[in-house]
């Protein structure tokens, strides 16, 4: 079984775009807790079974490249979609 680093690093890539992308919005009461990172991953590996890989590509029997870019969106939302508080100003 050969394991092809291509689609995995370009998906994680983009994903990790993606998620960094992604902000918290406060007036907003949707939080973004474990939970939702758990069905969003199974979720995605479903899909991704569905998808099938690409052709040529038949080292798992799911598109890995579609699994590691929403593990890339959630690395990317954890390391750096947190909304930082706002700073005060002093007078």
């Amino acid at each position: 079984m050969i394991i092809y680093a291509g689609p995995l690093i370009l998906g994680f890539l983009l994903g990790f775009l993606l998620g960094t992308r992604i902000k918290e919005n406060p007036l907003s009461k949707l939080k973004f807790d474990a939970s939702v990172y758990a069905i969003f991953l199974i979720v995605a590996v479903i899909v991704a079974y569905f998808i099938q890989p690409f052709p040529y590509y038949a080292d798992a029997p799911l598109a890995s490249g579609f699994v590691a870019c929403a593990v890339g969106i959630i690395f990317g939302k954890l390391i750096f979609g947190r909304q930082r508080a706002p700073q005060e100003i002093e007078e």
